[in-house]
């Protein structure tokens, strides 16, 4: 289940429907969608997809989204600190970045400038967008990472990060989801 946190303002959501109601008045979609089939860590991106056609495809079809894949990152994940530096530091892209967690999580972080920093911590089940253009960052964790996600793509070089060079991500890399 997800988690909305504002670490400035000391607020935290856990409540879906209110998480996907904040995230909407800020442009960014969130759905949870049903997430019952366990893979093992080497489960191919074929299988993984198939497994989820039935909504994957329609909302690819809706979006005009022309291809997908699957990342997963866990302990064994080779270069792992060098793949989290880079998913750490504040950037954008030029289309929407969309996963959806199939297992494991990890925090979106965001910078909309018009208000407090805020994090999503997606799990399981958890489809999230973010929209081209906004300032954010993702964390899949510094100790034992665990995220498979669908990764879903109009063009896979709208994925390519543009970074801002603002450092804001450092002011926040003691942050530490905890539930309330």
């Amino acid at each position: 289940m997800a988690l909305l946190s504002v670490p400035d303002r000391n607020i935290q959501v856990s409540e879906p429907k209110e998480i996907q109601q904040f995230l909407k008045l800020r442009g960014i979609f969130f759905d949870q969608w049903s997430c019952d089939i366990h893979f093992e860590d080497n489960a191919s991106t074929e299988s993984i997809l198939k497994a989820y056609d039935k909504d994957l495809l329609p909302f690819m079809k809706n979006g005009g989204y022309e291809t997908a894949d699957v990342i997963s990152i866990n302990s064994t994940t080779d270069n792992y600190d060098a793949i989290r530096t880079k998913f750490l530091a504040e950037h954008t892209h030029t289309e929407d970045e969309i996963r959806f967690f199939v297992d494991g999580s990890g925090l979106f972080w965001f910078n909309l400038e018009t208000e407090p920093v805020f994090n999503v911590l997606c799990e399981r089940g958890d489809l999230i967008s973010v929209p081209a253009g906004s300032k954010h960052w993702f964390d899949a964790g510094e100790k034992n990472p665990f995220v498979k996600a669908i990764r879903i793509f109009i063009d896979m070089s709208g994925w390519v990060p543009h970074y801002t060079e603002s450092k804001i991500e450092l002011k926040y890399l003691d942050f530490k989801v905890e539930r309330k």
